[in-house]
Order: C-alpha cells, then structure tokens, then sequence
C-alpha cells in the first residue's frame, strides 16, 4: 500500500498526453438540408441531446455534454442523420469548448441558411467548474 507521500510523487508523474484528432477531422460536408415548404412561417425547431464529446486539446481528455440547437428555418431544414454524423466527427477533436460552440454554429448556418439560430453548449462539471457556452446568428 503506497504512502500519501509515495501516491503524490507518483501523481505528479501523471503528464501522460492522449491521442487526439485535429479540427480538420469535423466534417461539415456530411451535413444535408432540405426544403422547408411553410417559408414565412416562423417554426421554430429545436434539437437537443445528450451525447456531445470532443477532447481538451491540451490534455486529450473528453469532454462531454449536451448541445440544444434551436433555429428558424427561411428555405432549408437540416437533416438529422446527417447533423448525427456531423456532431460524431467532434469525438476525438481537440477543441475548446468556445470554439466548438461557434465552428457548430458556422457550419450550420453554411448549411441551411436559417433566419435565426442559437447553439448550446452544456458541457459537464469538469475540475469543480461547469461552462455553457451559448453563440447566436440572425440572419441580416
């Protein structure tokens, strides 16, 4: 049985780096759209879950939590198998949480064009603190 002394110097030899992929990994071109036939008509529609992971890109520890995404479609809806593939691509990227909120909200507007959109990113308590990180497009 290892001393509080002998488990602290053990513990400060933990520097162990993981792999991990780069943003180039994410893959926006999966994402499809189709056509929204109530243009003018405000819905709103919002997709959640619970699955988000990407990686500390300093550590390659995971980080996981939820997304909401919530827009208001002009002529496009996204597609949701392809928004689960595109969401899977995160799993191994190094990314900070404020840039994975706002590369998600880049590529989806890229891909359908909404009048509004609003990304969530609730990521679990890691260390003692907890982030969200929301970001927002209105179309001009």
């Amino acid at each position: 049985m290892a001393s509080i002394q002998e488990l602290q110097e053990q513990y400060e030899n933990l520097n162990e780096r993981f792999d991990m992929e780069s943003e180039a990994k994410i893959n926006p071109e999966c994402l499809l759209a189709f056509d929204y036939e109530y243009p003018g008509q405000d819905a709103e529609v919002v997709i959640d879950s619970d699955e988000f992971a990407a990686v500390c890109p300093w550590t390659g520890l995971p980080d996981y939590g939820t997304i909401e995404i919530t827009y208001v479609p002009d002529r496009l809806c996204i597609e949701l198998k392809s928004l689960k593939y595109y969401l899977f691509s995160y799993t191994n990227v190094g990314i900070v949480q404020e840039h994975a909120a706002n590369r998600i909200l880049q590529d989806l507007v890229k891909a359908c064009d909404p009048l509004s959109m609003e990304i969530t990113l609730d990521y679990n308590v890691r260390g003692g603190l907890h982030t969200k990180v929301k970001v927002r497009h209105d179309k001009s």
